[in-house]
């Protein structure tokens, strides 16, 4: 970092990135973030903000809050997310910290008086609805191929699309084998956000166009090209069915718990001898230690991961209950826990509506297992051993009696077929 130079410049604040993205695109900002020019942290924490990194110049505003960084410039001297070189002195230009960012709808900024500075072509390249890179430093964070992804994803109904140059330059940072360097919680981080963008269908087929997806999801990546039955997929390949359940239950607006359950759901697919297809018996138990694998590798919340390998392993069962027998609806609710985890019912029933509906010419068929399911599950939880008659009965008779008054009672709500 070098010192501050003899002469100072006059301090300036712009705010920048997302904020005028979005404004420009009549989309209320998310947050705002602003660049201090001119100034140093010394000048900054004298004036009561609150520095908030050790290696970047990031402070708190003290009354907003809002985050503001000193202008930066960045070179790449080693591997991975710290492999990097900062210098922030006074000296440093708007024009030059706006040239580390990554896309040019993100390198734009407005002064104090509201006018815009545009040095990279931002303001064009939303109009023409392009993902650009902003200059050759693109390539020197690997993370900014899973950016892009992401972006393509939020923005694709808009009309976005990755500029050639730009996948060019992702197809040659995946071959590099920097994407290798990235630490799970920050490749998560932006698969979580991509599940909860409006079309995170695009999110993956952007990856796979650059080659990243069998890098960092291998598991998915090869479910493209696997065929499945065309009565039941009229879409016939997996990869596609999965990104078409997935953009699903994003326009449900579901959560990104689910979406993210959907994206694995079918992996057991990817490991069916060829010689079987597109018949894929037993893709579930095949499927859930590769769900638990890439959770494990990406390091998942528990909550994602729980559900991932729920929907994984029952979701063929929950679409065949229709026709199940209360005692066999009974058993699927013991096996997902559905007594004691209540909660895990909703998201599971979004999760596999989405694969059932993700298909070709199929999306406006009902699914009225969701609700056969739920009140079969509220029928069993109302039934409570206190209320039973186990005089004289031992824990395992008494287990018995109430399971069997569970199925009694699923029997009596209309819930499956009588025994």
């Amino acid at each position: 970092m070098s010192a501050a130079t003899s002469q100072q410049p006059e301090e300036k604040t712009y705010l920048v990135g997302g904020a005028i993205r979005d404004d420009l695109l009549g989309i209320p900002p998310r947050e705002r973030d602003w660049v201090v020019v001119g100034s140093t942290p010394e000048a900054l924490l004298e004036k009561g903000y609150k520095q908030v990194g050790a290696s970047f110049p990031v402070f708190l505003h003290p009354s907003t809050g809002e985050e503001y960084a000193l202008a930066r410039t960045e070179r790449k001297q080693g591997h991975g997310y710290h492999g990097f070189s900062v210098d922030f002195h006074p000296g440093v230009n708007l024009e030059e910290d706006l040239a580390r960012r990554d896309l040019t709808i993100n390198a734009m900024a407005r002064d104090a008086d509201g006018r815009l500075v545009d040095p990279y072509g931002g303001k064009s390249d939303l109009e023409a609805r392009l993902l650009r890179h902003v200059s050759p430093a693109f390539s020197e964070d690997p993370l900014r191929v899973l950016r892009v992804a992401r972006f393509a994803a939020r923005f694709a109904p808009l009309g976005f699309s990755v500029h050639d140059s730009t996948m060019r330059l992702m197809r040659e940072m995946t071959a590099s084998g920097e994407l290798a360097h990235l630490v799970p919680e920050r490749v998560w981080s932006e698969v979580e956000a991509a599940m909860s963008s409006a079309k995170p269908g695009v999110f993956i087929r952007i990856l796979r166009e650059c080659g990243a997806l069998a890098v960092l999801l291998p598991e998915v990546d090869a479910l493209f090209g696997v065929p499945q039955p065309a009565q039941y997929h009229p879409e016939i390949d997996t990869g596609i069915h999965v990104m078409m359940a997935m953009d699903f239950a994003a326009r449900m607006q579901w959560p990104a718990s689910v979406v993210f359950a959907i994206l694995l759901h079918d992996v057991g697919k990817g490991r069916t001898d060829q010689s079987a297809w597109p018949s894929h018996v037993g893709h579930e138990p095949r499927g859930v230690p590769l769900v638990e694998r890439v959770c494990k590798r990406l390091r998942v919340p528990g909550a994602y991961r729980d559900l991932a390998v729920m929907v994984c392993a029952l979701h063929l069962r929950c679409h065949q209950l229709m026709e199940m027998r209360p005692s066999r609806l009974m058993a699927l609710i013991e096996e997902a826990d559905f007594l004691r985890r209540p909660e895990q019912l909703e998201p599971f029933l979004q999760a596999c509506e989405a694969d059932y509906r993700g298909r070709k010419g199929l999306e406006e068929r009902p699914y009225p297992q969701a609700q056969r399911l739920t009140a079969a599950v509220n029928a069993a939880r109302a039934i409570r051993a206190r209320r039973l008659d186990t005089e004289g009965l031992d824990g395992r008779e008494i287990g018995e009696k109430l399971r069997q008054a569970r199925i009694e009672a699923i029997t009596a709500c209309g819930a499956g077929p009588a025994n």
